[in-house]
């Protein structure tokens, strides 16, 4: 048919091909829709959806829901992204009929995001997923801590308000139960020698380590023999830059040097100190009589390699002591008690952390440490000179001791990435430890080889959910034993910064040495098994954190009057505690307050039966207050620590066991302390002055008791001193200090 010969014949003849063209290409369009959910069912909101090689795709709304069309044929594949998801791919077919297709798509597990197992511990370092607590500034600035890290380690809950022993007491164990492991090594003696009801400071400045964790219960499977709490420090790897030091104080003296190779790849340091009590003594007076004064002699040295993968690092310290101290005899005002010790401790740590590749990590670890402690023990008279009574109580506690140990370990862990973050790391240790002691003209001596072997694996199933999983197993030839502790942690996270977990694990530990000195061989682990459920809240400048525990004791040592020493005791300890940090609430001002209730009875040493026991207060508490003022360039740190009174017995023979003579509870424990830091700057030196003060309003503070040999009478056990008082400087080249300290306060 010919068309009509008009002027509108060309638009109308366009029209009909465009519209022809428009039905073809709508017709080969397809509608594809569908419904996006994360894993746990919920709808999500802005996940991008294409088809794959195309530009076709579409975005879901706030229901979930998508749809677009695509022009493409046949067998194509559709792909659905989200930030912070794993991204998911389906093939799809496509003929022109409308497509539905739904998508579940699973979290992508991030560092940064996923929950961390931290059950029982508190941590504090330079990891991103670390929730820092207390950090090496932190120890220097607790008020009245002194710069001591077991003293910060007080203020949070779970420690124990203990003064005349040192040590950590934690959730109802003894200072033996906890333990401290430097680049993954026991430390045999952390701290330094000390006399009968007085704690002694531990060998360690906080300024070597950059990360701590204190575990109070349920810690990982890489590290044993400690039955009730864990304290782990990592050492600084390479410093800054270069650096001296000095500082001169009330009590000591000290100077260092860090060298920093101009590669930046290795570094090297060394450093002194001298503390001498005479002067402090002098002006401070002390209740004891000292016939030698406080004496100790410090020197450590560093070296440090950065290698292809990691780093190697080796650690030094050497130590010497002299303290000697005269107290009037309980049992006769005209005598006396002399107690006189010198002490040489050198402990060595060499550890070697490698990235192997592949995912694989390599952290090796050994360490020496030589102790040397020459005990003299006297009776004496007025005029100081040594004498004999006649009468076995007395008598008795003349002695010379002379107790050398010896500890040599090796460790190796082997750690292989997973899928995401997940992990699992295993690897062994041994150690071999020897003790000689001359006591009078006795000889007693020790040989221990003890190795142990772990596995455990870090399992993250979504960002919210992760166990850790591990089992430990030891053998000590000293008992002739093996022993098997599994050990679980499960972490949910509840929120954005919140989460909750539950801990179980068991734990062993070897009895102290002093118990296979009177011929019992016989002697097996003593044992805790732990229970814990943990809630915490964690910001950048805040930290809540709630924790219940329960702790089964089992084969404790039983001390009775034939020496016949066995493992028939039993304990229990169970409690709740709480932290918090605030560093966001007052500008400027950063406080943590923390406590514990702790419900405890054990039947072990010379108990008669399960009783509270005298190292442990059922309500503990403490409060920590911060505050920097930048235009004065001047830091007030203030502590407060408060204590119900803690039990007390005296103990008395009646055949093969022990009964109650006397018993009591102590009053309540109440000290406050204070230290102010001044930052200023002197010629090219960066200085900061410290004050410090211990028990301010001069509390009366009663640790327990000393009794008689019949239980007759009894003797407050205090400090040597009501209160304590420091003044120093510290002086650095090379580091500004100042702004560190500016920092951690802002």
């Amino acid at each position: 048919m010919e068309c009509e010969k008009s002027n509108n014949s060309l638009p109308r003849c366009f029209l009909a091909i465009i519209t022809l063209f428009i039905t073809i290409i709508l017709s080969a369009q397809t509608k594809v829709s569908g419904i996006i959910k994360d894993n746990h069912g919920r709808k999500m909101k802005g996940v991008t959806i294409s088809i794959k090689d195309s530009y076709d795709g579409g975005v879901s709304d706030s229901t979930g829901k998508f749809s677009f069309k695509c022009y493409d044929k046949g067998t194509q594949t559709i792909i659905a992204k989200s930030i912070g998801f794993k991204t998911v791919q389906q093939p799809i077919i496509l003929t022109g009929e409308p497509v539905v297709i739904n998508f579940s798509l699973r979290e992508e597990i991030n560092e940064l995001t996923a929950v961390t197992v931290t059950a029982g511990s508190f941590e504090a370092g330079d990891k991103k997923r670390a929730a820092t607590v207390l950090n090496s500034l932190d120890v220097v600035t607790v008020g009245g801590a002194n710069a001591d890290i077991t003293n910060a380690l007080k203020t949070l809950p779970g420690a124990q308000q203990v003064g005349e022993q040192e040590g950590l007491f934690v959730r109802g164990g003894t200072g033996y139960e906890t333990k401290q492991f430097i680049d993954g090594t026991m430390v045999a003696n952390p701290y330094n020698a000390s006399v009968p009801d007085i704690a002694s400071r531990g060998r360690f400045s906080p300024f070597i380590f950059k990360g701590t964790v204190f575990s109070t219960g349920g810690y990982s499977a890489q590290y044993g023999q400690a039955l009730s709490s864990a304290v782990i420090l990592e050492t600084i790897d390479l410093p800054e830059t270069s650096q001296a030091s000095a500082s001169i104080s009330s009590v000591f003296v000290g100077t260092g040097l860090q060298e920093l190779a101009k590669n930046k790849k290795s570094s090297w340091g060394i450093n002194y100190g001298y503390t001498n009590l005479a002067a402090y003594f002098a002006i401070v007076p002390q209740k004891p009589n000292y016939f030698h004064l406080p004496e100790f002699h410090a020197a450590d040295a560093n070296f440090r390699v950065k290698t292809k993968g990691g780093i190697i690092k080796y650690y030094t310290t050497f130590g010497a002591s002299n303290i000697g101290i005269r107290r009037p005899n309980i049992d006769s005002f005209l005598l006396n008690n002399a107690y006189g010790v010198i002490n040489y401790n050198w402990y060595n740590n060499l550890s070697w952390r490698e990235y192997l590749g592949k995912g694989w990590r390599m952290n090796l670890g050994s360490s020496v440490s030589i102790n040397t402690d020459k005990i003299n023990l006297q009776i004496q008279n007025q005029l100081n000179q040594r004498v004999h009574t006649n009468l076995n109580y007395l008598d008795s506690t003349n002695a010379a001791i002379t107790s050398h140990q010896d500890l040599a370990q090796l460790k190796a862990v082997f750690e292989k990435k997973l899928s995401g973050i997940s992990a699992i790391r295993f690897g062994g240790e041994y150690w071999y430890g020897t003790v000689k002691n001359v006591v009078n003209d006795t000889n007693h001596s020790l040989k221990d080889n003890f190795a142990a072997l772990f596995s455990e694996a870090d399992i993250y199933l979504t960002n919210d959910l992760a166990a850790k999983i591990g089992v430990r197993s030891e053998y000590s030839s000293q008992i002739g034993q093996f022993n098997i502790a599994p050990r679980i942690s499960l972490a949910y996270k509840t929120g954005e910064h919140s989460q909750m977990s539950a801990v179980y694990g068991q734990f062993y530990q070897k009895p102290e040495n002093t118990y296979f000195y009177y011929g019992n061989k016989n002697l097996d682990y003593v044992k805790a098994s732990h229970y814990l459920l943990n809630y915490m809240r964690t910001t950048a400048l805040q930290t809540f954190r709630l924790e219940a525990f329960y702790k089964k004791y089992e084969n404790l040592i039983e001390t009775p009057p034939t020496y016949q020493f066995n493992n028939n005791g039993s304990g229990c300890a169970q409690g709740i505690e709480l932290f918090w940090r605030d560093k966001k609430t007052i500008q400027g001002l950063d406080y943590w307050v923390s406590y514990s209730y702790l419900d405890t009875k054990r039947q072990f040493d010379k108990y008669p039966t399960q009783l509270a026991p005298t190292f442990a207060a059922k309500h503990t508490a403490s409060l920590v207050v911060k505050r920097f003022f930048t235009k004065l360039n001047t830091g007030f740190n203030f502590t407060y620590s408060y204590a119900t009174g803690r039990p007390y017995y005296y103990f008395q023979p009646a055949g093969k066991k022990y009964v109650i003579g006397d018993e009591g509870t102590t009053s309540d424990y109440n000290t406050f302390g204070c230290s102010v830091n001044y930052l200023t700057k002197i010629k090219k030196s960066f200085v900061v002055f410290v004050g410090s003060v211990t028990n301010v309003f001069n509390s009366n503070l009663v640790y327990g008791y000393n009794y008689n040999h019949n239980g007759t009478y009894k003797q407050e056990i205090n400090p040597t001193a009501p209160r304590f008082f420091f003044i120093g400087a510290f002086i650095s080249w090379g580091v500004d200090r100042r702004q560190d300290a500016i920092n951690n306060n802002l």
